[in-house]
């Protein structure tokens, strides 16, 4: 079983490029004493003030300072009433930017996550961000905890990185609110690891 986490200095490039490098990466979550984990298989950059899909669009509140932080730092937040979603900020300290972890495939931990999404098909457990978020336990709690140690509650350690033959890329999804070229850049990421 790995033990070693993503350092930070892996995060500390444009979030474009850590939106790809993510791909094949292992999101971990130690949830009561048992390990869950999933390869990351799509992933979305946002990435700086003029970013009109980016949160940081606004600048800097006291929902997005996590985003101004440091790099490997977990920017977790609750979206229609009902969701949370999981980022990862990238950059350097003071540039808002980040990977939102839209999937996974599930690789540990599979009984646990059945339970958690009872009544839910295996292939859609955690084809989502909220979907993930609901089935590995992540919500605001985990906000602003380093991504970056092994055996804390949350980390991303290495995986299997993608051939680009197995990405794709596209818009992002969601923005509609967003001009363009936000609306339209391609940083979407989709690695095709499992059916």
């Amino acid at each position: 079983m790995p033990s070693c986490a993503l350092s930070s200095e892996f995060y500390s490039i444009p979030a474009p490029q850590a939106a790809r490098a993510l791909l094949g990466m292992r999101l971990v979550r130690c949830l009561d004493g048992q390990r869950l984990a999933g390869l990351i298989v799509e992933t979305e950059a946002y990435r700086g003030e003029q970013d009109q899909a980016c949160h940081a669009h606004a600048g800097r509140t006291q929902r997005t300072s996590v985003m101004y932080g440091p790099p490997g730092t977990a920017y977790i937040y609750f979206t229609y009433g009902m969701h949370w979603m999981l980022n990862v900020v990238c950059e350097e300290p003071g540039f808002p930017a980040a990977v939102l972890i839209r999937a996974v495939s599930v690789c540990e931990g599979a009984q646990t996550v059945a339970l958690r999404r009872l009544g839910v098909k295996s292939a859609a457990w955690t084809d989502g961000p909220a979907k993930l978020c609901k089935a590995f336990d992540i919500d605001g709690r985990l906000n602003g905890s380093s991504l970056c140690q092994a055996g804390q509650a949350l980390w991303i350690e290495p995986g299997q990185p993608v051939s680009d033959s197995l990405v794709s890329a596209g818009p992002r999804v969601g923005i509609d609110y967003a001009g363009e070229p936000w609306r339209s850049i391609p940083w979407r990421f989709r690695a095709r690891l499992s059916p």
